[in-house]
């Protein structure tokens, strides 16, 4: 017998498609390519990354000097993301900042408090951009040399643009309920998994973990027996939130278990909810009871 969708599953699903919420545990492959490249940050990184090959076109350097960028440029990167991850994502201190605490939570706070929901995986252009374009498109400029800057920016930038797609997509990879088939893309998966759900502080990288190796952060679960207290909230703490209060006042409180446990108890208390008599069926129930024991 088919199962009726509940009435909120309906309502999601009559939302235009990035109006949803979508969860990549409850989603296949092939969801996440359709959801992928309909997503506004990949298709704006796809579209900056065509306008600077126009201007690599327009102000090119030598193919020499390209090539050394594009090589350069991809090995800056993983280190980059690592210490904006370690540092910055991770730190104990953009909460504390008024100006900052609504960017940390969303940036990546969000994403550790539900990691499978995939409007929160995703890096908010704001911050990405920039970043993207400080760490890569400074390299191209300077192996650009001199009447090449403006070519040797736009290929470094553009090269540091295609690994933020390449590493959005892994990183969706990694939370999708799926065994893939290559080992090395297991490998990533698991260590992922383990910086969500065993310690957060650890295993920074996506797509490679040579800069954990180096800078001691690697590790595996049987490394690390137990769970993390702090996994889920990234040390933002009840206790820390009564002296800085905004990223709770922004989220609407602060959740610390596993973000399925959390689903079912949302689940039971909206159940429990409808299943209760509302007021008025209590009043309505009470005014019969009397109208019978008057006629008795």
């Amino acid at each position: 017998m088919a199962q009726t969708p509940s009435p909120a599953a309906a309502d999601n699903a009559s939302l235009p498609f990035w109006k949803r919420s979508h969860y990549l545990d409850r989603m296949t492959l092939g969801d996440l390519w359709r959801a992928y490249f309909q997503h506004y940050t990949i298709v704006a990184y796809l579209a900056l990354t065509v306008a600077c090959l126009v201007v690599f076109a327009l102000y090119p350097t030598s193919l020499v000097r390209a090539g050394i960028t594009v090589l350069t440029a991809a090995l800056v990167y993983p280190l980059v993301w690592h210490m904006l991850h370690q540092y910055i994502l991770h730190g104990q201190w953009p909460y504390k900042f008024k100006m900052l605490a609504g960017t940390w939570k969303r940036i990546h706070y969000d994403h550790h408090q539900d990691p499978n929901h995939l409007e929160v995986l995703f890096g908010a252009l704001h911050t990405t951009v920039p970043t993207i374009f400080i760490a890569t498109a400074s390299v191209g400029w300077f192996i650009g040399g001199p009447g090449g800057h403006i070519g040797g920016a736009a290929i470094g930038f553009a090269t540091g643009l295609l690994t933020t797609c390449y590493y959005e997509f892994m990183h969706c990879i990694q939370h999708l309920a799926f065994k893939p088939k290559w080992k090395w893309v297991q490998h990533m998966k698991q260590r992922h998994n383990e910086h969500h759900y065993v310690d957060e502080d650890g295993n920074f990288g996506i797509t490679n973990y040579w800069w954990d190796h180096i800078l001691g952060t690697y590790y595996e679960k049987k490394d690390r027996p137990g769970r993390s207290s702090t996994v889920f909230n990234l040390g933002y703490t009840e206790e820390v939130a009564k002296t800085y209060p905004w990223v709770k006042e922004l989220s609407g409180g602060i959740a610390s278990d596993h973000p399925r446990r959390r689903a079912i108890a949302n689940a039971q208390k909206l159940a429990a909810k409808a299943a209760a008599p509302t007021e008025a069926q209590i009043m309505a129930h009470a005014a019969e009871a009397v109208g019978m024991d008057t006629e008795a």
